[in-house]
């Protein structure tokens, strides 16, 4: 299912996309905020990850605070606070901007962490394989090989201009939303899910079922950014994709696509 908002543009306040009670079993939302503004977070039940997408603001948690800022989602890595259950967190918003939240019930206590782009390196995945046509950048922030007592993944994924990713096809059992920007207001892609596709524009949101493939392209000229979440399922946590049988054969370099013969 696609979610787009009107004019492609957020309401001031809390937008909200994902709920915990849907298939994705998460809830997800953007706050898009005023310089001056704050929001307060506090869930006894849930898990918590704030991911700032734009702007100057101010995490506080637990007597901590780090101010973080982000021009844009292309050039600059992520700032991320993940905080357990029954945690309170203030987000100040020194300039306007715009934050991410997603949470999932988890009655796991667990120390809380602050992800810096430091911590999330940019990772260039489809080098060498299928002409650079599937070439993207990947930006890991926590999943369960680094936070195993969490029942989410956080992620990102840059599609350069013209080209694909999440590809070749691939599915999992537990739901994942995609969440996305454009280098530009007007910019667009496509989502295929399973035998669907859809339009993505800016801030359109994808929540993609367990079990169906889902690559995206970008159209030529608009770089293609998606944050992607993925909700562990009980005694089934997501660790790796599935690629499709009918496409693995484009991760051997040797294999020679037209019109190369």
């Amino acid at each position: 299912m696609i979610k787009n908002q009107d004019n492609n543009v957020f309401k001031y306040g809390y937008n909200q996309i994902s709920r915990e009670d849907s298939g994705m079993l998460m809830d997800f939302g953007v706050y898009k905020m005023k310089a001056g503004e704050k929001v307060e977070l506090y869930n006894r039940d849930k898990e918590t990850a704030i991911i700032l997408f734009q702007g100057k603001i101010k995490f506080l948690w637990e007597g901590k605070e780090l101010t973080a800022e982000r021009e844009n989602v292309f050039d600059c890595g992520p700032y991320t606070l993940h905080v357990s259950n029954d945690k309170k967190v203030i987000i100040e918003f020194i300039q306007d901007g715009e934050i991410g939240v997603q949470k999932t019930i988890n009655h796991n206590l667990f120390d809380s962490k602050l992800y810096t782009p430091e911590d999330c390196k940019d990772n260039i995945f489809g080098d060498g394989v299928m002409d650079g046509t599937a070439r993207r950048l990947v930006r890991d922030i926590f999943k369960y090989e680094n936070a195993p007592y969490s029942n989410m993944v956080l992620g990102e994924v840059i599609t350069y201009p013209g080209k694909w990713s999440s590809y070749p096809p691939h599915s999992h059992a537990q739901p994942e939303i995609y969440f996305y920007k454009f280098t530009k207001p007007q910019g667009f892609g496509g989502a295929f899910v399973g035998e669907n596709v859809y339009k993505i524009q800016n801030n359109s949101a994808l929540m993609i079922d367990g079990g169906f493939t889902h690559p995206q392209t970008s159209a030529p000229g608009y770089g293609m950014y998606y944050c992607w979440m993925i909700r562990h399922l009980d005694e089934n946590p997501w660790t790796k994709r599935i690629d499709d049988d009918a496409h693995t054969w484009l991760h051997d370099k040797e294999n020679k696509i037209w019109p190369e013969k």
